[in-house]
């Protein structure tokens, strides 16, 4: 082997030490797939065939990540200069994928973001630039435990952890999976890996997306944003979680509060029936008697009342006053 080619190997693999992380394999339940790894990208330039692999060629050799300025390059889409895997994984919808990242930084935090997009038919033939992506997967701060998706990822052995959405059709896909690094509160870091993937199973959801080119822009909240300074939540960048849809909840609105009681007040009282209509103080009536009848309103107890009054030389301001 020429002594250059050498020099080339170790220098990409101290260039993959350095680097914030790559998906060297992945898991679609529990059958392991082998991903893209860094000495492929030389044993091709050697004219050799690299071992079975389902995750897509790049060339991120250097420190590994494509900056906001390239977001509407192609470069975004599966990182830089992507090519297509030849080989496709299986898994049944509902069914698992659990990436394997190489090393992460602990202090590059961030959130994670899996992706997947229809190929229509051969994926190791499928054009790049016209696949749309819909989201399936994302985490970023978590607010309670003050903790960010990429350590946790990093706590999990280096692995995360997307399930496959159940009602999705059968078919072929990419999945873009990704972290996104914001330790350089100069700006963004993203770390798109994808592999090829058939999806089993009698789903009927096949869902628009977005091109790969249009799932960020440099100034998006989640992207222009600083973890070094003082915040109470982040907002995850990119199209809405597949699933979510708009959101369409009206809050409920309160229920008129009851009316309050009302405590008669000489202001608020009904006037009195006239006499004869409510059984008593009607000297033409037969059945008129000193008694309160057994049942009576509040204006046949006031009349009462006042008849009552009167017969006992009560003055009526004093029943006035009550």
């Amino acid at each position: 082997m020429p002594s250059f080619t050498k020099l080339a190997i170790a220098s990409a693999c101290a260039a993959n030490t350095l680097a914030h992380g790559t998906v060297q394999s992945f898991l679609t339940d529990g059958t392991f797939n082998q991903g893209f790894l860094t000495q492929y990208y030389y044993m091709f330039e050697q004219g050799q065939t690299p071992p079975t692999h389902f995750g897509w060629y790049a060339e991120n050799l250097d420190n590994g990540f494509v900056e906001p300025s390239a977001y509407g390059t192609p470069d975004i889409i599966c990182h830089k200069n992507a090519k297509p895997a030849s080989a496709t994984a299986k898994v049944a919808a509902g069914g698992k994928v659990e990436f394997q990242w190489t090393a992460w930084p602990n202090a590059h935090v961030g959130p994670v973001i899996t992706y997947m997009a229809n190929c229509n038919g051969n994926c190791a033939k499928v054009d790049k630039t016209q696949l749309k992506f819909f989201k399936i997967d994302e985490a970023g701060y978590n607010v309670d435990t003050k903790s960010w998706a990429a350590i946790d990822m990093i706590a999990n052995n280096n692995t995360w952890s997307t399930t496959v959405p159940a009602n999705i059709v059968a078919g072929n896909y990419v999945i873009r999976h990704e972290i996104i690094s914001l330790q350089d509160a100069a700006g963004a870091q993203n770390y798109p890996q994808c592999v090829n993937i058939e999806v089993t199973g009698s789903g009927t959801e096949n869902p628009e997306g977005v091109l790969g080119t249009q799932l960020y822009s440099s100034t998006d909240a989640g992207i222009a944003f600083s973890p070094y300074t003082t915040f109470t939540k982040y907002q995850i960048p990119g199209p809405a979680l597949f699933g979510s849809g708009p959101d369409n909840t009206v809050p409920g609105t309160p229920s008129a509060p009851a009316a309050p009681s009302v405590t008669p007040t000489p202001s608020n009282m009904p006037a009195p029936p006239p006499s004869g209509e409510d059984g008593i103080g009607d000297d033409n009536d037969s059945d008129d008697s000193d008694s309160l009848p057994e049942t009576f309103t509040l204006a046949t107890f006031l009349v009462w009342l006042q008849k009552m009054a009167t017969s006992n030389g009560v003055t009526r301001r004093h029943a006035r006053a009550f």
